[in-house]
Order: structure tokens, then C-alpha cells, then sequence
């Protein structure tokens, strides 16, 4: 079965890659590189042993993605492609909005054309804001604190309107929570552009040398030691989660879905860098800096619905994501770039 995954070069897409090929699938990439690098192509291919087929190209392109659609006889798709820094989307609204939102509707429109009605959706944990109490049930409240937050509720809405408008399509949405960590074979994992937005790649930046120290913001929070908590899961099981929401799908008689993708437990920013420098044995120097607007003390899921649903759990450890977010740091200081 055919699955294309656009944004499928970056880094939760390249996870997934990987974990669709060995369930079975054959994964098609679509990406433009606009924030992923083609190195990860040749990557994959060691990894899996099999030649990667890439269509290069941009997802608002509606004509040329019903093309790719139906020159591979796609059967389902799994969106990643769109921008995901908050800072960012904050900065440049417009962008997010044209990007995320105008891509999710090109692709749904060449979907709809190509007669493909399965989609797997990334969203995420912003989509509840400032949650009123945890662990964070699927039925929460959900508001936006940011326009990249905001984009992610819009698509899940369209999402939610096609599926009452056209009962054949078959829609699972995933709410991550905090991806981190690497594939255990050092070989792809998190490469961010610049200054890093995430809390893990910053630590291992740090760890390594490139960075001299790590900045926490705020330490006066609600929480066992001050600092904020985040419910972090390891890429893989990210990605396993993805194959278990196709296979749902695709399943005789599947039904749409919404779920959390998360661990159940929050880790705080020092339990973060306790475990990076146990599993590196290398100091992360750190200092305290005032909070950050729009921060929140608590985040983190119950996962129960996709265990329910999917039968899946997260089963790596926060000592398996600093493990191998180090082994991958390790080989690669300059990401893809090396």
C-alpha cells in the first residue's frame, strides 16, 4: 500500500518513514527542503535498504500534488509538511496561516480530486492552550495561545466539517505532545535550523559543546522543583503511533479519530538535564531566566483513548530519549550539514 507523507524529510516524517517500511507500507516522500535537508534521503535508504522515492515539490501546489497522488496510486496520506515554531508563527503570522492552513486545503482539494480519502493529521498539544488542570484529556477545552497553535485548530475544524460533509473520508488526528529523541541508530534524528526552539535539542547543543549554556525560564512555577513541566515522548513511539493510526484506518470499517499522542507523565526542565548529562556524561551548565509569556507550568496527556483506539502506549523512557537525542548529537554536531 502506497502512503504518501508530505513534510516526509523532517523529522518526525523521516521517523515514520522509517516505521511505515518496516510495517509494511511503501512510503512515498513529498517535501520542498524549506525546513528539512535531502542528506536524510540517503540516510533512509541506508537505514531501511531500500531506494527512497522523494517527489520534490510544495504542497500548496494543488495540480502537481493530485498528480503525485495519482502517478503513485497513493492509498493514504500522512500530513506533516507546515511551519511549527511558535516564536516564529508570532512574529510572521501570515506566514503560518498561508503555509499550514492554504497547505492543508491545497492538499485536501488534490486528495479530493485524486479520489484518495484517507489522512493522517499532525496536530498537537497547543491546540489546549493553557489547560485548566492534567493530565489533558481529548475532550478538554480547546484555545489557542499563538497563531502556529491557532493554524493547528483551524485544520482540525476543516478536518472535522469534511468528515460530516463527506462521510467517506476516514480522518485520524494526532495531538503530540513534546517530540524528542532520535532513531537508535544515530543515523537521522532533530536538526534544527539556528537557535534551537526545543528544550532537548538545546540541551544536547550544550552538552556538545556548540552552546554555552542552557537558559531555563522560570523557576517559580507550581511544580516539584520550580521548573516547567512537559510531557516529552520519544520519537519512535511517535512514529509508531502514525502506523497504528493508518492501520486503523485502513482497516475494514474504519472510523475517524482524534487522540492524544503523549507518555502520561511530565518530566521537568532539571529532570531534563539530569538525564542529558547522565546519558552523555557531560555537565549542561544552566542558568534561571524570568518566565516566558504564554508559558504554562503543566503539560501533559492522558493517552489512554489511543491505547483504547489504537492500541498503542508509549514505551520509552526519558533515559532512552537523552540516550539516543546524545547519540545522535554526538555523530552529527552539525546536523545534516556535516
Amino acid at each position: 500500500m502506497n502512503i504518501l507523507l508530505t513534510g516526509g524529510a523532517g523529522y518526525i516524517g523521516s521517523h515514520t518513514y522509517v516505521a511505515l517500511v518496516e510495517a509494511g507500507f511503501t512510503p512515498v516522500i513529498l517535501d520542498n527542503f524549506s525546513n528539512s535537508h535531502p542528506a536524510v534521503l540517503q540516510r533512509l535508504q541506508a537505514i531501511t535498504g531500500q531506494a527512497v522515492v522523494c517527489e520534490r515539490g510544495d504542497v500548496l501546489d494543488t495540480p502537481w500534488v493530485e498528480a503525485v497522488l495519482r502517478r503513485h496510486d497513493i492509498a493514504g496520506v500522512l500530513h506533516f509538511a507546515g511551519d511549527k515554531a511558535v516564536g516564529e508563527s508570532v512574529a510572521q503570522p501570515l506566514k503560518y496561516y498561508r503555509n499550514n492552513i492554504g497547505g492543508a486545503v491545497s492538499l485536501l482539494e488534490a486528495m479530493q480530486a485524486a479520489g484518495c480519502r484517507t489522512l493522517v493529521f499532525s496536530s498537537s498539544a497547543t491546540v489546549y492552550g493553557d489547560p485548566a488542570s492534567v493530565p489533558i484529556t481529548e475532550g478538554f477545552a480547546r484555545q489557542h495561545t499563538n497563531p502556529y497553535g491557532h493554524t493547528k485548530l483551524v485544520i482540525e475544524d476543516m478536518l472535522a466539517a469534511l468528515g460530516v460533509a463527506d462521510p467517506s473520508w476516514r480522518l485520524g488526528v494526532l495531538r503530540y505532545f513534546n517530540p524528542v529523541g532520535a532513531h537508535p541508530s544515530g543515523q537521522i534524528g532533530e536538526d534544527p535550523s539556528g537557535i534551537p526552539n526545543n528544550l532537548m535539542p538545546y540541551v544536547a547543543q550544550v552538552a556538545v559543546g556548540k552552546r554555552p549554556h542552557l537558559n531555563v525560564y522560570g523557576n517559580d512555577y507550581a511544580t516539584p522543583d520550580g521548573t516547567g513541566v512537559r510531557d516529552y515522548i520519544h520519537v519512535q513511539d511517535l512514529s509508531a503511533g502514525h502506523v497504528a493510526a493508518l492501520q486503523a484506518l485502513v482497516a475494514a470499517g474504519g472510523q475517524s479519530f482524534t487522540v492524544n499522542l503523549g507518555t502520561g507523565r511530565g518530566h521537568s526542565v532539571l529532570e531534563v538535564v539530569c538525564a542529558f548529562e547522565e546519558a552523555s556524561g557531560r555537565p549542561v551548565p544552566y542558568q534561571f531566566a524570568p518566565r516566558r509569556p504564554g508559558d504554562v507550568a503543566q503539560c501533559y496527556a492522558d493517552p489512554a483513548l489511543a491505547q483504547s483506539l489504537l492500541g498503542w502506549r508509549a514505551t520509552h523512557t526519558l533515559a532512552d530519549m537523552c540516550a539516543d537525542a546524545w547519540r545522535w548529537q554526538q555523530g552529527n554536531p552539525e546536523g545534516y550539514g556535516d
